[in-house]
């Protein structure tokens, strides 16, 4: 089932068209993500999900329901996490999910229950001061929390780990990964390894329109007789090495670029590195990288 469909949704500001006949799906329970450069449309587009901006043609459906802009019934699957999230600061965490659960109608029982849970699902549940001496990545953490407060079939999050740094990021992706099995997630960011490091789908969002959508297996796969690399330890290697296969082409001091071969001349290098008693730094094929691929789409 796709838990998101995108139908032919176009959006014009005066005469910019942001938006151009853009059509993409998310199965339940995957890691959608959602690339392009800054200002491809990627957080228009999330605003027209969750109905808080108008359509001008096309039509999404959450669960099946259709979006009307301002108030409407899908938001009840929606959590949604912005890049900025924002807090009463004088709060606790505790506090703060509670007064969220209040406005949403969610009974005290209820919020006794799931409040501590999804502190403790975003290591936050020792986390009892207030919010304006959190981090960056805890305010991230508590943000995760708070949309999927409501156990939403859809959570989107915004450019969640653009201003975090390696730790803070690693620490939101792995939260991300543990709750696909209770929500489905759409990741829209222009970190690519972010989203080579999560994501089950991507889609490539471009001069408006969708370039590309494939899952990460079909990325890699693309071009798979891309050849491969061959790392040596030191020149002494490189000589005797170059001297058995010089088709290889240098591209560093002790590495050689076999380009455009197959996995059969790949095993017949290390065969001969074997029998040769050449100890490789690394073998290493040239996969098709989601980075290589975004290159190529936007210098088109």
């Amino acid at each position: 089932m796709n838990m998101l469909e995108v139908k032919n949704l176009s959006k014009r500001f005066g005469s910019h068209q942001i938006l151009e006949d853009l059509s993409f799906s998310v199965k339940e329970n995957s890691i959608y993500g959602f690339i392009g450069q800054n200002g491809a449309g990627k957080t228009t587009t999330m605003k027209m999900v969750l109905g808080l901006m108008p359509i001008d043609d096309g039509s999404i459906f959450v669960n099946g329901t259709r979006v009307t802009y301002g108030q409407n019934k899908t938001n009840q699957f929606i959590g949604y996490l912005p890049d900025v999230p924002e807090y009463y600061s004088f709060m606790t965490p505790t506090e703060y999910l509670n007064l969220c659960g209040e406005i949403t109608g969610m009974s005290t029982k209820v919020r006794k229950k799931q409040i501590p849970e999804l502190l403790d699902l975003v290591g936050l549940s020792n986390a009892n001061k207030r919010i304006n001496g959190f981090s960056r990545g805890m305010k991230q953490r508590l943000g995760i929390a708070q949309a999927l407060l409501n156990e939403p079939k859809l959570l989107i999050c915004d450019e969640p780990t653009s201003a975090l740094d390696p730790l803070g990021r690693k620490e939101i992706l792995d939260i991300l990964v543990q709750v696909k099995d209770r929500t489905t997630v759409i990741f829209s960011t222009h970190i690519l390894s972010d989203v080579e490091r999560i994501c089950d789908e991507i889609g490539l969002l471009h001069n408006g329109k969708l370039a590309f959508t494939k899952t990460m297996e079909q990325v890699h796969q693309l071009n798979s007789n891309n050849g491969f690399l061959v790392e040596l330890h030191n020149e002494e290697d490189m000589k005797r090495f170059t001297k058995l296969h010089p088709v290889a082409k240098q591209t560093g001091r002790c590495q050689l670029l076999f380009e455009k071969q197959s996995g059969v001349e790949m095993m017949q290098v290390m065969k001969t590195l074997v029998e040769h008693q050449i100890l490789p730094v690394k073998v290493e094929a040239c996969e098709s990288t989601l980075e290589s691929l975004f290159m190529e789409v936007i210098s088109q």
